[in-house]
C-alpha cells in the first residue's frame, strides 16, 4: 500500500485550503488514465466510427479520402431507417397535425435537430482526423440545403411551422451626474430587448 502526503494550505496566502498531493517515492511509475472525454467529444468520436464503418461496407468501399458530399447524403438517408420521428406523408389524415389522435402508417425518421448536430460533430472530425476544411464533404452546400428541406418537410408534416430564434440583443446605458457636492456619479443599466 502507497502512502501519500497531503499538505493542506502550506505556504498558500489564499483562503482556499488547496490540498497538494505528492506521489509516493518508488521508481514504478503506473501510467496515467487517459483523460475522459466529454459527452460531446464521445459522440463526435462514435458518429466518425459510424461513419468511416458506412463507407467500408459500400460496394465497391469508399475510401475516405474519395468520400464527397453524395456519399454524406447517402449516409444521412440509410440512417432514417434507425430514426424516432414520425413524419406524416402528404395522403396522410394526420398531416399537418401536431398532435395527431390516433396512429398511422408514415415512416419514423432521424429528426432534423439530430441530423443537424450529426453534421456539425463530422465536420469538426473530419478536419480533426487530417481533411482539409476546402475539401470537407460535410461542410458542402448540397448537405445544407438537404437539412433546409428535411427542416422544413418535417415542420409543415407537423403542423408547427419552423422560427429561428433571435438572438436577444442589450444595450448598455449610462447616465452621468453630477452631485451636489460636485462628485460625479455613474449609472449602468443592461436591457435585453
Amino acid at each position: 500500500m502507497s502512502s501519500e502526503k497531503i499538505r493542506v494550505g502550506e505556504g498558500s496566502s489564499s483562503s482556499s485550503g488547496a490540498i497538494t498531493i505528492a506521489p509516493p517515492h518508488n521508481h514504478h511509475h503506473q501510467p496515467s488514465p487517459a483523460p475522459r472525454l466529454s459527452r460531446y467529444e464521445s459522440q463526435k468520436h462514435r458518429d466518425w466510427n459510424t461513419f468511416g464503418q458506412y463507407l467500408k461496407n459500400q460496394r465497391p468501399p469508399v475510401p475516405l479520402p474519395q468520400c464527397n458530399y453524395n456519399n454524406v447524403l447517402d449516409f444521412l438517408r440509410y440512417l432514417d431507417q434507425f430514426g424516432k420521428t414520425k413524419v406524416h406523408l402528404h395522403g396522410c389524415l394526420f398531416f399537418g397535425q401536431p398532435e395527431p389522435p390516433g396512429p398511422c402508417m408514415c415512416p419514423l425518421r432521424q429528426a432534423w435537430g439530430s441530423l443537424d448536430a450529426l453534421i456539425g460533430r463530422l465536420r469538426a472530425a473530419y478536419e480533426e482526423n487530417g481533411g482539409l476544411q476546402e475539401t470537407n464533404p460535410f461542410a458542402s452546400g448540397a448537405i445544407r440545403v438537404y437539412l433546409r428541406e428535411v427542416r422544413d418537410s418535417q415542420a409543415k408534416a407537423r403542423g408547427i411551422p419552423y422560427k429561428k430564434k433571435k438572438k436577444k440583443r442589450s444595450n448598455l446605458q449610462i447616465k452621468v451626474s453630477n452631485n451636489s457636492d460636485g462628485a460625479i456619479s455613474a449609472t449602468f443599466q443592461l436591457q435585453s430587448s
